[in-house]
């Protein structure tokens, strides 16, 4: 009778720590959702190409910075056709602020063209399309298809790779599997927004240096050990 519990005992434990965890990660989103239920990227933008426009230009850049120079930027070039005519040197002097502004200038300008010739001028709703694209990788086309086209995706950048390690939601040592393991892990129902979520509380509250673990309003769910309360 003895060995026949011994065998048994286990399953059950597993079970019940990995329900105890999904409640827990639900926890977290629901608390996110009742405090912020249509959360908002940061990045002005007036349409589909603005925003994709913004998007590579805020690589190792802030929102802020990014903001500032595209206001006056974008009331001259909204579209491709008007940022190729606009020109890379043109376009520099809008973009000078942004870091590595050189580069991006020239990958604008380049997926500008691309976009007119392979895709009648609009931004395509498929990711290997948008990845085929100069200065766009994973992380800019997963925002795109999350913001523009309304695609429960998640784009781990370091705030996202930050916090979902610390809580921790998905644990891993590089930015794929990070967006693996919240892709496996966040319920369905809040995958719309969880990557507004998580990047504003990285953001605003779960700060690299010093984490405002007082304002936390899910202190009590994560499991860092360098938290304050």
């Amino acid at each position: 009778m003895l060995k026949e519990q011994s065998k048994s005992d286990p399953k059950p434990r597993r079970g019940g720590a990995k329900a105890a965890e999904a409640a827990r990660v639900a926890a977290i989103f629901e608390r996110f959702e009742a405090a912020e239920p249509h959360p908002k990227g940061e990045l002005i933008h007036t349409n589909l190409y603005t925003l994709l426009v913004a998007v590579v230009l805020s690589a190792q850049a802030t929102d802020v910075g990014v903001n500032k120079a595209t206001a006056a930027l974008f009331a001259v070039a909204d579209t491709p056709e008007k940022m190729v005519a606009l020109g890379e040197e043109r376009l520099l002097e809008y973009i000078k602020t942004i870091g590595l502004f050189r580069a991006k200038a020239r990958n604008v300008i380049a997926l500008s063209r691309l976009l007119i010739e392979r895709h009648g001028g609009a931004a395509p709703r498929d990711r290997a399309a948008l990845e085929a694209l100069p200065g766009v990788g994973r992380k800019t086309a997963n925002v795109v298809l999350n913001i523009g086209f309304g695609e429960p995706v998640i784009a781990v950048d370091t705030h996202i790779f930050r916090v979902s390690n610390r809580l921790p939601l998905a644990v891993g040592k590089s930015v794929e599997a990070v967006e693996a393991g919240l892709e496996k892990l966040v319920p369905d129902r809040f995958k719309l927004h969880a990557h507004h979520w998580l990047i504003l509380h990285g953001r605003y509250v779960c700060k690299a240096r010093k984490p405002l673990c007082e304002k936390c309003l899910i202190a009590d769910l994560c499991r860092y050990e360098g938290k304050t309360v």
